[in-house]
């Protein structure tokens, strides 16, 4: 096997390490390119994913080799079998949990630790391992210097300190080992990180670090085993993506992010290259579900929690909502342009941040409020505070809902009258009146209060019904005399707007599958001009939405043919991209995507729930 320039590895080559608190990948060769501590969204340390010379800690054989890898079973512990012509190693990587963990609160602390055990299970086999940390997305080489156990970064913004053998060479920036085991050997290393100028990390003994490891795969093992209790079609499918849905949440919060990455483009050589290290309310209630069915309810009550606290306190939006927020409620996520990295596969721009932040959005208030009804029940007694907050949501839904924006799918263009933002505008005001219905608060926020948004309710329903309707297309478009088809108006179906069976709802779902079908077998969002141009890639969220739809008209075995076709594009591991190329079949986007993995996890509900009555 020969080596490929690692900014330019296929995006699927990647497996993710989580500790939840922040993310690394490490390619198919052993080679961890992103690694951003002590968050998801701070700057990276490795950064060789975005630019050949912005960091990696690689571990690899001498000469030729064949890999193959796994997680092992209910964990994110990687495992990555090397065979070469005189023996084979196994490389077993992880982000550790803290010591004092439980298996319900994984991630509850943190010690910034990454630990690499190497073991030799047959023959010998020669390697080289080369840790070359660059600091703020590759703008900083850190000096490194050799102490007793390890080696340790010197000057620099982080305090780096990595445990294992002697290494054979030091330089400035980097050091090299190479080793040469034989059955039955074994060589750990471990990486900590720590912020503190006046207290460098430590080094840890090699039998501390198989511990770490131990322990990390018993956590993970253990929260599996009491969690994910989802026993339908597709049932390991399903559990890996809570897991990964798990590894994407933010813990001290209950922030879930959208991938850990930034900057992967949705087209090679594209400018759609945005930071998705944040977390978004507009897939609030498509989410909670997920994460109720394939991860622990637990998980969903923090993140809707976290929701609600970090919502409704911007003072540039009128309602004071924004749809997108950083994982410790940041608001502002002001974007910014790393003009010394390349970008992957030289796909500039780098961005971190993100300017959606500030963009005027009307279809943020339906997530927020079909999230709470989905735990209303789960949520126990509401204070004053957050009633009148939820009571505001609708009322603002109510209000804003004449106005254009930008969209689900932010683009940064004109605002427009987008029937998704409509139809998310009248959710908020559906789900607004049942929940203070169903929890007897109807009196507390007024009766004429909860008759009106039931009376704006049904004008935002005549209106999308007639503006939204083209009947020269045959079918729901993407805006208001719009003869554009867009996967969005799957989600008439799926928040029960109107019944998937429902005839103009039906010939919808056929002209989506047909008229934004690609070649690789997926559907495209939209196809259509937009301010950023370039080519569409098929939208593997939209993709299950469309499963999900076919399941809700009762046609449960193209539904299930459909969920196959589309959950065969994950990688080796299980992990899904955010698109695929239409034309080769290869992930795109930041990866791994939780909004897939979450498309995934409703789809395979959908098809459950349908199929006791469908014609599977």
């Amino acid at each position: 096997m020969t080596g490929i320039a690692s900014s330019s590895r296929p995006i699927a080559d990647y497996a993710m390490l989580s500790d939840c608190h922040s993310a690394a990948l490490v390619s198919g060769e052993g080679s961890i390119d992103w690694l951003c501590l002590p968050r998801f969204d701070s700057p990276s340390i490795f950064g060789r994913l975005l630019d050949p010379a912005a960091g990696h800690w690689s571990i690899r054989p001498v000469g030729d080799f064949e890999s193959r890898r796994r997680y092992l079973p209910g964990s994110l512990v990687l495992e990555t079998q090397f065979e070469t012509p005189d023996g084979m190693v196994m490389v077993t990587d992880a982000l550790v949990f803290g010591t004092k963990e439980r298996a319900h609160r994984i991630g509850e602390e943190s010690s910034h630790l990454v630990v690499r055990v190497i073991e030799c299970t047959k023959g010998r086999v020669a390697l080289d391992v080369e840790m070359a940390p660059r600091s703020e997305y590759g703008l900083v080489r850190p000096r490194m210097e050799v102490i007793d156990g390890g080696v340790r970064s010197v000057g620099g913004p982080d305090g780096l300190c990595l445990s294992g053998p002697a290494p054979s060479v030091v330089d400035q920036a980097s050091a090299r080992w190479r080793l040469d085991l034989r059955a039955g050997e074994k060589a750990s290393f471990s990486l900590r990180f720590t912020h503190s100028w006046d207290l460098p990390p430590s080094p840890i003994k090699a039998k501390d670090i198989e511990r770490h490891l131990a322990d990390t795969e018993a956590a993970w093992t253990s929260w599996s085993e009491l969690h994910e209790s989802y026993q339908g079609p597709w049932k390991d499918l399903v559990h890996q993506s809570g897991r990964v849905l798990r590894a994407l949440t933010y813990q001290p919060t209950g922030a879930l992010v959208a991938a850990p990455t930034t900057s992967l483009p949705e087209e090679i050589g594209g400018s759609r290259n945005w930071d998705y290290r944040y977390s978004w309310i507009r897939g609030a209630g498509p989410t909670i579900n997920a994460l109720w069915v394939a991860a622990c309810p637990d998980e969903a009550n923090r993140l809707l929690a976290w929701m609600i606290r970090a919502a409704g306190t911007s003072s540039h939006q009128e309602h004071g909502l924004q749809v997108v927020y950083g994982v410790g409620g940041e608001h502002d996520l002001s974007e910014r342009i790393l003009a010394h990295l390349q970008g992957w596969a030289s796909s500039a721009p780098v961005r971190v941040g993100n300017d959606a932040w500030y963009q005027h959005r009307i279809d943020v208030f339906g997530p927020l409020l079909d999230a709470v009804y989905r735990l209303r029940s789960q949520m126990g007694a509401f204070g004053a505070s957050t009633v009148e907050f939820l009571a505001g949501l609708a009322d603002a839904a109510a209000a804003a809902w004449h106005d254009p924006d930008q969209g689900v799918w932010e683009i940064r263009g004109d605002p427009q009258h987008f029937v998704s933002s409509k139809l998310m505008c009248w959710l908020a005001l559906d789900r607004a009146v049942r929940i203070f219905e169903d929890l007897d608060l109807a009196e507390v926020v007024g009766i004429a209060r909860l008759a009106g948004w039931g009376l704006v309710g049904e004008e935002i329903r005549r209106t999308i019904l007639e503006r939204g309707w083209n009947p020269a297309v045959g079918a729901f478009t993407q805006s208001y005399g719009s003869s554009v088809v867009d996967a969005s108006v799957l989600m008439l179906a799926i928040t029960g707007f109107l019944p998937a069976t429902d005839p103009q709802m039906a010939t919808t779902i056929e002209r989506v599958a047909l008229d934004l079908a690609a070649p690789c077998g997926l559907i495209h969002r939209y196809v259509a001009d937009d301010a950023e141009g370039g080519r569409e890639a098929t939208f593997v969220v939209c993709t299950y939405w469309l499963v999900e739809c076919l399941a809700l008209a009762g046609q449960v075995d193209r539904a299930s043919e459909l969920f196959e076709r589309v959950t065969a594009y994950a990688n080796d591991v299980g992990l899904l991209g955010e698109v695929i190329d239409p034309i080769k079949g290869d992930i795109l986007g930041n990866f791994p995507h939780a909004f897939s993995h979450v498309g995934l996890v409703n789809a395979a509900w959908a098809i459950a729930a349908a199929g006791e009555d469908g014609d599977r």
